[in-house]
């Protein structure tokens, strides 16, 4: 197994098709000067040791480098050994909404947005449990198999929009559904779900739902996350607020916190409901609440060891750098005499 202990610097890649671009602008521009001199044949004959393989080279040889050195700031890791671990945690689902009411700004920058910072704020706090996710608006869906990786769990969480999903709307009961369907058919009583959201579905199948999950065993905790009181949600363009969402009737949506229905969930399925604030999203009081739970001895086989590999992509880069640094742009003298490709080298 491998992974990029920095995938960041990937994007670093872009920069290669554009130095290509000015390559390529240059020899154009080069050979368009040397026309305006004179007959082309003639100037090559002026200038017989100029070498344009020479040159493709070099670029060539350059941009190998490059690629070498981008590959090592990301720094390849090889898992040296496979290890199974047992651990004693719980399993722990987060349902993220991701409708466009989480765009409403009564907390900074936004609802979506703080609870993602909350939330990657939480998984570094895990030890031992296990982690899924499941984004849910109209319906719902599973982004994060249940998993100790909680690298891979920062991963997905940090690509979580509200664009995700097709269909609008807050569709509570299809999330804790999907959050049941996937802890398996195990009936242990370490099992629990986080549900986060502004809870607008005033829907009897979303209680029903949680009365359900309650019965196999699986907590849920509820964390309302907005105003009561009621925000209009944004229209967000490159970053910056357009407008405010409207109905048919051209009157601005509101989106308010249905807290009611977050605390009859909670209540249903043993969980604690708790009210977010700028401050602090909640997810403490959850954690404390999940650690109540029976823990079981989970299992799971991992890579326990990764091993740096940055060094031999960093010492073919300086290789490449250092080739391509001695080759001239000329054809030598000696190679020219030997007229393997004609009598002038182009």
């Amino acid at each position: 197994m491998f992974k990029f202990e920095h995938s960041e610097y990937f994007y670093a890649f872009l920069a290669i098709p554009i130095m290509l671009l000015l390559v390529l602008w240059y020899f154009v521009s080069r050979r368009k000067k040397l026309k305006r001199l004179g007959d082309e044949t003639l100037v090559k004959e002026l200038i017989p040791y100029s070498s344009r393989r020479k040159r493709i080279l070099k670029v060539v040889l350059f941009v190998l480098g490059f690629s070498s050195l981008i590959l090592a700031l990301c720094n390849l890791q090889t898992g040296s050994k496979l290890t199974e671990v047992k651990r004693e945690g719980a399993d722990i689902i987060v349902c993220l909404d991701v409708s466009n009411s989480m765009l409403a700004q009564d907390l900074s920058p936004n609802r979506l947005t703080r609870a993602k910072y909350a939330l990657e704020k939480m998984i570094n706090m895990l030890e031992g449990d296990r982690l899924g996710l499941v984004i849910f608006a109209g319906e719902a869906y599973v982004q994060l198999p249940i998993t100790t990786d909680y690298n891979a769990a920062k991963m997905f969480l940090s690509s979580i929009n509200t664009n995700m999903l097709p269909v609008q709307g807050t569709n509570v009961e299809a999330a804790i559904e999907k959050a049941s369907e996937s802890f398996g058919s195990d009936e242990g009583k370490n099992r629990a779900i986080i549900l986060i959201t502004d809870g607008e579905d005033h829907s009897q199948e979303a209680i029903e739902a949680a009365e359900k999950a309650g019965r196999k065993n699986i907590m849920i905790n509820t964390i309302g996350i907005g105003s009561e009181n009621g925000v209009p949600i944004p229209l967000i363009e490159n970053g910056i607020v357009k407008g405010y969402r409207k109905d048919r009737e051209g009157q601005t949506v509101v989106t308010k916190l249905n807290s009611d229905l977050l605390k009859t969930i909670a209540s249903k399925a043993n969980g604690v409901y708790v009210q977010a604030s700028q401050a602090d999203l909640g997810l403490n009081a959850v954690l404390d609440k999940i650690g109540e739970l029976d823990k079981a001895q989970l299992e799971s086989k991992m890579y326990s060891d990764y091993e740096d590999q940055f060094q031999w992509f960093l010492g073919l880069a300086l290789i490449l750098f250092f080739i391509e640094f001695l080759i001239s742009e000329r054809a030598s003298e000696w190679y020219k005499k030997l007229n393997l490709f004609g009598n002038a080298i182009k």
